[in-house]
């Protein structure tokens, strides 16, 4: 090969490496690297006594007649709802229904041979003595299941006091860092702050049936608990001399 006709292709070799290296440094300059920045993060949470307790009632029926059971499961939702409307107060004892269904049961032939349904009532509020009697006045139905959970008002008291611990932590170590790396201060280019809250587990009850359901129930003792709230503040600062 002479020279005459290697000099074209060395010339067109760097002609593409150019090309190449010119979407590097565009992007370089797309993600913005910026010299003495700080990345961190800091959390802090807190035990909160559960103050709503939660409370739901269910039976379930079945026959070969569609029509009678959603007759039985509304009658045992209304001897329900009667005595617990009795118990009712704003923001105390708030009482809400909860599913109704009655949906077949097929054989070996796949035939609809008998028909079953659930039926569901809630009570829920800050009255845990109110609440756990309603347990031995409704007979037509039976607990399926207990739960506890902060109120919107504890949740947003919680949060905001959760929320002061982790900001201050998250100043302290910005600038112990910035000290231990040789600079002086630090100005805040970033933030981010997450909540999150975790309660008990909710125990559940099989719904009884109606033979079940008939007898009274004694009061239903509980135990709140608590629900832990946690704040994690996380971001970026600018260390300067």
């Amino acid at each position: 090969m002479s020279k005459r006709q290697a000099i074209p292709k060395l010339g067109a070799a760097l002609a593409a490496g150019c090309l190449f290296m010119a979407p590097l440094a565009a992007r370089a300059e797309q993600v913005g690297v910026v010299a003495n920045q700080l990345s961190l993060s800091a959390s802090a949470s807190a035990e909160v006594p559960n103050d709503l307790l939660s409370i739901t009632f269910a039976t379930q029926r079945e026959g070969a007649d569609a029509a009678v059971v959603q007759s039985q499961l509304t009658q045992a939702l209304n001897l329900a709802l009667a005595e617990a409307r009795k118990a009712a107060r704003p923001g105390q004892v708030e009482v809400s229904t909860g599913n109704f269904s009655v949906y077949p049961r097929y054989g070996s032939k796949n035939e609809p041979t008998k028909w079953q349904g659930t039926v569901e009532l809630r009570a829920e509020g800050r009255d845990f003595e109110a609440l756990t009697r309603l347990v031995g006045r409704i007979q037509s139905l039976s607990v399926a299941q207990v739960g506890y959970r902060l109120s919107r008002e504890a949740r947003e008291k919680a949060e905001g006091e959760v929320s002061a611990q982790a900001i201050a932590r998250f100043r302290a170590q910005a600038e112990a860092y910035a000290r231990a790396f040789g600079f002086g201060s630090v100005s805040l280019r970033q933030v981010e702050v997450n909540s999150n809250a975790s309660g008990p587990p909710m125990p559940r009850f099989r719904p009884a049936a109606a033979d079940m359901a008939a007898a009274a129930a004694p009061p239903l003792p509980v135990a709140a608990g608590n629900s832990e709230v946690g704040v994690v503040v996380s971001g970026s600062v600018q260390m300067q001399k």
